[in-house]
C-alpha cells in the first residue's frame, strides 16, 4: 500500500487496512509517498514481490500522480486497486471507494440548509452512504 503519511488521514486508513489483513490472510506492506520518484521506487519494490498487488490510497499526491501511479503499475504487471473511478477511467485496472459527486451533492444539502437558517453544530454527521467499484475503461 502507498500512503502520505503527512496526512493524517491516512494513518487510520493503514490502521483499519492492517486491522482487516489477518482475516483475509493477506501480509500487508507500507510505503511511505510524498512525491513521484518515492512512487516510483516504492511500485518497483512491489513488483519485485510474488503474488503481489498495489493499494492506492485515496491523497493528493496520489491523485496528483495517478498517470504515474497507473503506468508503472501496468509495466509491471503489478494489479492495483484505486480509490476513485477517475483512476479506472485514466487506465488503472479497478477502482473502488466513495462516489465523490455524491458527496459533493450531500455537501451541498448542507449548505442549503444552513443558508436557510441551521445551525452547523446542529445537523447530523453523515458517513459516505453510496460506493462503487469500476473495472477498467469506465
Amino acid at each position: 500500500m502507498i500512503l502520505d503519511p503527512d496526512n493524517p488521514s491516512q494513518i487510520a486508513y493503514w490502521q483499519a487496512i492492517e486491522a482487516a489483513a489477518p482475516s483475509f490472510r493477506v501480509q500487508l506492506t507500507r510505503t511511505d509517498v510524498r512525491n513521484a520518484d518515492e512512487i516510483e521506487r516504492a511500485i518497483n519494490v512491489f513488483a519485485q514481490q510474488p503474488n503481489g498487488a498495489l493499494l492506492v490510497a485515496p491523497n493528493a499526491v496520489t491523485i496528483f500522480h495517478r498517470d504515474l501511479i497507473i503506468a508503472l503499475a501496468a509495466r509491471h504487471r503489478l494489479p492495483a486497486i484505486y480509490p476513485y473511478r477517475f483512476f479506472a477511467a485514466s487506465g488503472g485496472f479497478i477502482s473502488y471507494g466513495v462516489d465523490l459527486p455524491d458527496l459533493y451533492r450531500q455537501a451541498a444539502s448542507y449548505v442549503d440548509r444552513i443558508l436557510k437558517g441551521a445551525k452547523p453544530g446542529d445537523l447530523p454527521v453523515q458517513l459516505a452512504s453510496k460506493f462503487g467499484e469500476c473495472p477498467g475503461r469506465c
